[in-house]
């Protein structure tokens, strides 16, 4: 097997220091978390950003703050600019990000139930994005929360609406009122990505590491971090990024995969 990719969430756009209070929102503490998160083995930082009173933007410039920042201290690190942003947002807002011209970003892959809000990913809109990243020779990173959504970017792909091969598919699995997060779903969306093709596995809250064990003994590569979960055990609130990541690292040791530098990371993802 190919050494493991770890990407770290680091912050998301929904969790706050009420539910962590090492959950970062200035630039100072997002520099903080990225760093412990590449420390402990990340090779990819997957970068949502904060005004300093937590408060989720898409804004170019503290982007481009935040970037800059931890390209400062981490200049290998790869860095995932999230498209995502927070429900609600238009398209206009959420592809700023793009501006920056990022060597990857994501790309969210159809419209899902989020808790209890609507995730807007309608095909109009997904088509302005596979355009803009086709444009500025951005790769995406692409989200499926749902099987339909990996049946509707490879046909998008297909069609050239969007980046195709070779493609990196995330699949975030056991957001409530999506794909639950089991082996056997991932098992089948692992089967339906093209020859060639690489792929990430997020478990949402306690199915983070349970589905990181499942990826890095099926070939994949795995993401952690805040914005998917807050804990490192059951009742015991991760203390940093780093952690969550330094127990993918031990997980992956344990069953023999190596890991993979930021370097190592570029060459197995086509960058």
């Amino acid at each position: 097997m190919e050494k493991l990719i770890i990407t770290a969430a680091i912050c998301g756009a929904e969790v706050t220091k009420e539910q962590n209070p090492a959950v970062p929102y200035t630039v100072e503490e997002i520099v903080r978390e990225a760093r412990s998160a590449v420390e402990a083995g990340a090779a990819i930082v997957h970068l949502h950003v904060r005004r300093d009173d937590g408060t989720p933007t898409q804004d170019r410039e503290r982007f481009r703050e935040c970037i800059d920042a931890i390209k400062s201290k981490i200049p290998d690190v790869i860095l995932i600019p999230s498209t995502g942003g927070a429900v609600g947002m238009s398209a206009e807002e959420r592809l700023q990000p793009t501006e920056l011209f990022p060597e990857m970003a994501t790309l969210d892959c159809g419209t899902c139930n989020f808790g209890d809000d609507i995730f807007d990913n309608t095909m109009p809109m997904m088509r302005i994005f596979g355009k803009r990243m086709l444009e500025n020779h951005i790769k995406p990173e692409y989200e499926c929360f749902e099987m339909g959504h990996l049946d509707t970017i490879l046909t998008m792909a297909k069609k050239g609406e969007v980046p195709g091969a070779p493609m990196q598919f995330n699949f975030v699995l056991g957001v409530p009122g999506c794909t639950p997060a089991t082996v056997g779903n991932l098992d089948w969306m692992v089967r339906q990505i093209p020859a060639g093709s690489t792929w990430t596995v997020t478990g949402i809250g306690r199915h983070a590491f349970p589905m990181a064990a499942a990826g890095i003994v099926m070939g994949g590569n795995v993401r952690v971090g805040f914005e998917d979960n807050l804990y490192r055990s059951r009742g015991v609130l991760a203390k940093s990024n780093g952690e969550l990541v330094s127990k993918v690292v031990r997980l992956a040791k344990e069953l023999g995969r190596e890991i993979a530098t930021p370097a190592e990371a570029r060459k197995i993802l086509g960058l």
